[in-house]
């Protein structure tokens, strides 16, 4: 295995197809695509300065290092790739790669980072961006944090533990979404969603959850959302608090300590479909 320790490479391609290196300590400077079609490759404590630093690559370990903010567009069409403990600056990381593992890593700007890829595992992860995610496939996220919009738009077998997302419009248009012990802050969540599970839950979105098919909910609350369920069919959901505002369920069973206000507009859907039940008897009911 080829050595490179505390360098510095400059200009365009330095180290094209390179392949069986260990990179330690060292900076690529300006200067497209450092280390494009490469493959066997571990980096550590070293720097991306510029743009498309692994391009067309495989079998990629990175430990350490830094992506400063110009490195963007940093990892596209690049399959098995672990990257750990690193500080990463630039948008649009990830677009069309499979074989993802990132831990302890920090995205400052993930704006429309991991498009299009598949089978990803996400692991103590902070990340700050609108549109992460998108239209991605099998990935399975543990202790995240995410600021951002638009989170995970499109996405399709997706498995969540433990974590935070305050994000507008997360998980539209999605299949197959299972959510466990975490936290969704932001209006509209869900919408035109297939198949979405959410277990020991913490929700607050305005008009969150809405146009789903096959929705189940089990310990789960509620809080300042309204309008909820618009749509909604073949709903399962036990909330495990207040829920500010039902309205228009097209079937299912909806469970709740209470609900501020029930709409059930029969223009629009069969209200017998939908049972509504509650601990509380004074929720109160709205047919228009």
């Amino acid at each position: 295995m080829r050595k490179y320790t505390n360098q510095y490479f400059d200009g365009e391609r330095p180290l094209f197809a390179e392949t069986n290196a260990d990179i330690q300590g060292t900076t690529f400077g300006t200067g497209e695509s450092p280390l494009k079609e490469s493959c066997h490759i571990h980096l550590t404590d070293s720097i991306f300065t510029y743009k498309y630093p692994l391009w067309y690559s495989k079998h990629v370990k990175v430990d350490h290092s830094i992506l400063e903010t110009m490195a963007r567009s940093g990892i596209w069409y690049t399959h098995d790739i672990e990257i750990n403990d690193s500080a990463i600056q630039a948008p649009k990381i990830f677009r069309r790669s499979s074989e993802i593992t990132l831990n302890n890593d920090h995205f400052s700007d993930a704006k429309e980072t991991l498009w299009n890829c598949q089978n990803i595992k996400i692991n103590h992860v902070q990340a700050n961006g609108d549109y992460f995610g998108m239209n991605s496939e099998n990935i399975y996220v543990d202790h995240m944090n995410l600021i951002g919009n638009y989170v995970f738009d499109g996405a399709k077998n997706v498995e969540v533990h433990n974590s935070t997302f305050v994000s507008k419009d997360a998980f539209w248009n999605c299949e197959n979404v299972k959510i466990y012990d975490s936290t969704i802050n932001g209006e509209y969540l869900g919408w035109n969603t297939k198949n979405i599970t959410f277990i020991n839950c913490t929700i607050e979105s305005d008009q969150g959850l809405c146009y789903i098919d096959h929705l189940m909910m089990r310990n789960c609350r509620l809080l300042r959302t309204d309008l909820a369920f618009e749509f909604c069919s073949n709903i399962d959901a036990e909330i495990n608090s207040n829920i500010m505002s039902v309205k228009n369920p097209i079937s299912g069973t909806i469970h709740a300590h209470s609900v501020g206000k029930i709409i059930l507009d029969p223009t629009k859907i069969d209200p017998s479909k939908t049972a509504i039940v509650t601990d509380d008897k004074a929720s109160k009911k709205e047919t228009a």
